[in-house]
Parts: structure tokens; sequence; C-alpha cells
């Protein structure tokens, strides 16, 4: 939670965080000040004792403003100053308008650690030259984004709020997919084709849902997965857009959408099959459910990371599925961990995995996400929901939403053959 940021500064030993990058799509900066803001490129002075300080540029000054923070302008900075002084060498001019900040915010001779979002070889470099100008500064990274971490492990009752707000929205799209779906038709061929005979590709489905999402105020920094049949049995891979749908073939529909300018996320995956599935698509379907299950209770306060993963491999190992336990490095069965943490970024701690014996607490907002694999045989499954450890240490699924496999289609009418 925000408000254990100066704790977990006091047990880095740091006596900063300075936070740098644009206000939006930049996790640190959008986490301590509360939102994203329109900002393209600034700088926090977050200590770890008294009031934070925002650099900003002037033409951003209201967007700054709207903070609450105190502000000042990159103005009194002039950067053409600095050009000059050093004959027009823009990295020398940086590093000294840097210099002079750090000095000027009482840092020159303080242990604090940069965080935040740049492009990485001008950053190293600067942070680099930095060091050297202000030698009785200790310039530190790992050491600020693990404090900032340890912090948004455990959420506030706002920051679940925006994630079951983004939930719901993104389970109002999937249904929306699933009732456009069943509109659609089955061909002799085993294509599925819209009321005019005409093909459905994966690339149409995928144009509709990015359309809804734009609609709803969502982005999809890290794409969509809608991969069917083979592909469906390659965990990260999105889908040939090229690709008819097929009746009979298993579909996993991941979506993860973030709200507008870099807020929180949301980690949804339902398996689908158009028309009928088959006894085999059934019964794996089955088993991946009830390892979900058995998942969800063991994901308490309490038990370790890993408890809600060894719950799921377990029960699937029983089954017969390769996992990553009994056969290093699988590419078939229950080929990944089961879940991570969620918030700002799509991946964040805890993270479910076999060897993490760290315990679960009242605030953590996790995915549970087994699957079952195997592309070899056209296959793939998982099933995903977000969920939140209460303060009673109970889990709860933000959004929960029906684990259907099959989407029933009507065959293709002799009127629109």
């Amino acid at each position: 939670m925000r408000d254990e940021v100066p704790a977990r500064l006091a047990e880095a030993q740091l006596d900063a965080l300075v936070v740098i990058g644009p206000g939006q799509h930049n996790p640190a900066m959008v986490y301590l000040l509360g939102r994203p803001t329109a900002l393209t490129d600034a700088v926090l002075i977050y200590p770890r004792e008294g009031e934070a300080l925002l650099f900003h540029s002037p033409m951003e000054r209201d967007a700054a403003a709207q903070t609450g923070l105190p502000t000042r302008g990159f103005d009194r900075y002039p950067f053409t100053r600095y050009l000059k002084q050093h004959n027009g060498d823009r990295f020398r001019a940086r590093v000294a308008r840097w210099r002079d900040i750090l000095r000027d915010v009482g840092l020159a001779q303080s242990r604090f650690a940069v965080v935040g979002r740049v492009e990485f070889s001008h950053g190293w470099s600067l942070w680099q030259a930095l060091a050297h100008e202000l030698p009785k500064a200790q310039i530190l990274g790992r050491e600020g984004w693990n404090a900032l971490a340890a912090a948004r492990m455990r959420k506030g009752p706002e920051e679940v709020e925006a994630i079951r707000r983004v939930g719901r929205a993104t389970v109002a799209i999937v249904d929306r997919t699933r009732a456009w779906l069943r509109q659609l038709y089955a061909a002799d061929d085993g294509r599925v084709v819209d009321a005019q005979g005409q093909t459905v590709t994966i690339g149409h489905v995928k144009r509709r849902i990015r359309r809804w999402l734009a609609e709803a105020d969502l982005e999809i920094p890290h794409g969509l997965i809608f991969a069917q049949g083979r592909d469906a049995g390659v965990p990260h891979n999105p889908g040939n857009p090229e690709q008819p749908l097929y009746v009979g073939q298993t579909i996993v529909f991941d979506i993860f959408p973030q709200e507008a300018g870099g807020g929180y996320f949301y980690d949804f995956t339902r398996t689908w099959v158009l028309g009928r599935a088959t006894e085999e698509q059934k019964r794996l379907h089955h088993h991946v459910r009830v390892a979900f299950e058995r998942a969800l209770a063991r994901t308490r306060a309490g038990e370790a990371w890993e408890a809600p993963y060894l719950a799921a491999a377990e029960y699937l190992e029983s089954h017969g599925h390769p996992t990553l336990r009994t056969r290093s490095g699988t590419q078939t069965g229950f080929v990944h961990s089961l879940g991570h943490g969620l918030g700002l970024e799509i991946h964040e701690d805890p993270r479910l995995m076999a060897g993490a014996t760290q315990p679960l607490e009242p605030g953590m907002v996790v995915t549970i996400e087994p699957g079952l694999y195997y592309p070899n045989r056209g296959l793939g499954f998982r099933l995903e929901d977000t969920v939140w450890i209460r303060d009673d240490g109970q889990a709860e699924i933000l959004v929960p939403y029906p684990y259907d496999l099959e989407i029933p289609l009507a065959n293709l009418g002799p009127t629109t053959a």
C-alpha cells in the first residue's frame, strides 16, 4: 500500500526515491502520484521524510498542479544556459542540470534510488556520469524498485476497486464477444461464417475486441490472445489473424487490458469451442477447471505463494499430465506457473510458483490460471480469474463469469449459402 512506502524506504536505508519519466505508462510514477497524469517528462523527488516535489515542463504546469504536490518547473534550470556552458554538448549539459537539481533538493550527499521508465542507454550513461559528479551520493537502483514492489504487493481499497472496475469492463467485452460468436454459422466444411457465408477469421474477432476496448477507455499495451487449435497449445501464442475460425477446435481467449494512460490491469482467460466439443476436450477442460478450484481453495492469507500452484499441479499430475515438477522444461501438459500478482503492471509479485515460500497476505491481488497444452494434438486450455485476498484472509474472484466450454452455432441455412 502507498502508505507503506516510507517504511519500505527506511528498511532499505534509502533517504529518497528519484522517479523519472512520463506520468503515464510508468508504474512507479503513476503509483506515487496516485493516477496517470499527462506529463511527458517529469521528475518526482520522493523523500523518506517530508513532502514530495514534482519537477515538470512549464508547458505541463496545469497537469503538474492537478497532482496536488508542490511543483517546480524545469525552467528554473534553463537548458540553454547549460548548453552554453558546455559548448553545445547536450549530454554534458543534461548531467550538469541534473547535478544542480539534486544539489538543490538536498540529495548530493544522500543515499537514494532511481526508478521509473526512460530509454535505457540514456539513463545508464546519465546516472553513471552523475555518480562521478556527486561522489558523496550513493545512487542506487534495485533497492528502490524492491522497496516499491514490496509496498505495491498489498493493494489498498481504492486500488482493488480500480482493478475490479477494469475487470467489469473486461468481462462485459468477453460476454459481448461470446454473444457475437453465437450469431455465426457453421459451414459444411467446418469453417465459421457470417450470415452472408463469408469466412470469419481470428483477425475479424480481434478487430471487434479492440474497438470495444477503445470504447471502454481500455488499452492493451501487451496485445491479446485469441488462439485456436495448435496455437492454443502454446501459452503465449497470440493467434494468427489470417486463420479462419473452425468449429470443434479449442480457442484460448486471454485478455489483459489496462486503464487508459497506464492505470490498473485486469487479467482474464476462458477456453471455448465453437459448436460441439469432443469428449477429450471436455475431459481436459474439466481437469483444468478442477485444478483451478483446488488452487483457489489454497489461495488465502498465511499460505505460501507456492501452495496454490502445488494444489493445481498435484491434481493434474494425478491425471497423467506432465508439469514442471515432473518434467523440467516440459512443453506439454501444465507448462507454466499458476499465476502472478497484478496491478499497475501485468506481472507483479507475488509469483505463484514452486519454491516461493513467502506467505500470502491480505490485500494481495493475484491471477489463478492453470492450463493444459498439447500443441501436437491441436489442443490448448486455460482458465483464469483475478482474485483478491480480503481482510478476512479468503480469496474473492473480483468479477465472476461462467466457465462454459461450448459456444453453440447454427448450421448455415440454404438461404445464405
